[in-house]
């Protein structure tokens, strides 16, 4: 490999230089992608805007911009945050906090179990919630620092102390990433499953989709085993924490 070969390898130190720098993703490898095309000699513009020639190489701005306008749905999550924003901004979040004070029974680690649940639930019937974006952080966390000021005894969710809320955060995030990542297994039309199945069929094994499932159940139900652990012990130290303040 000589010196050329070398350099169309840029692109990974750009990419490794930005996130070291903490530098924004989308800049690191917008510019990590320019380097490699130029280094491999393409041209950062093709000529033609509308047809390409059967010779001509296309340009590196024109891969990029096709390559977004092929991946565009992938972008639909977007519209969801105007009327997040705007729920948030009339008080959904005091009013869910508000709500999850008047039970008694709730707390945080509770709600991660039920939460989980859910969105078992939802991967098993196949559908997809965007969770994070649309529930978690418009709802689940603040109904979680709700549950935590009915726990400890305080007032306000200014009155917690900062690790219990950073501890609250990754609880929710958390039970989105279990209930998501293990639920959409239990559901024969989840890309995941499909996935799993087409590889498998490809390389050459007799499976069915339904047997895919049923061997996803056992790990799915671990996870389960497991958080509902974790987010007991988590109750168990807020509780401790209300105590002694």
């Amino acid at each position: 490999m000589n010196w050329a070969d070398l350099l169309k390898l840029i692109g990974i130190a750009i990419v490794l230089i930005g996130l070291a720098l903490k530098l924004r993703t989308t800049l690191a490898v917008v510019t990590a992608a320019l380097a490699t095309g130029l280094a491999a000699g393409l041209p950062l513009f093709s000529k033609d805007l509308y047809a390409l020639a059967p010779t001509e190489q296309e340009g590196i701005i024109n891969m990029l911009g096709r390559a977004f306008s092929d991946n565009r749905l992938m972008t639909l999550f977007i519209i969801t945050l105007p009327a997040i924003g705007l729920a948030e901004r009339f008080g959904l979040q005091e009013q869910s906090a508000a709500l999850i004070r008047r039970i008694s029974a709730a707390t945080v680690g509770r709600l991660q179990i039920v939460y989980q649940l859910l969105r078992i639930l939802m991967g098993i019937m196949g559908l997809r919630l965007n969770g994070h974006a649309a529930f978690v952080r418009p709802l689940i966390f603040p109904m979680s620092v709700g549950a935590a000021e009915a726990q400890t005894g305080k007032k306000s969710a200014d009155d917690l102390p900062v690790e219990s809320t950073e501890r609250i955060k990754a609880a929710t995030a958390a039970s989105e990433n279990y209930g998501n990542f293990y639920g959409q297994n239990l559901s024969p039309v989840q890309s995941g499953i499909l996935l799993v199945f087409g590889v498998l069929k490809g390389l050459g094994y007799e499976v069915g989709v339904g047997s895919l499932v049923l061997f996803a159940i056992p790990i799915a139900s671990i996870s389960v085993i497991l958080a509902i652990i974790q987010f007991l012990i988590l109750d168990q130290n807020l509780s401790k924490k209300g105590s002694e303040q």
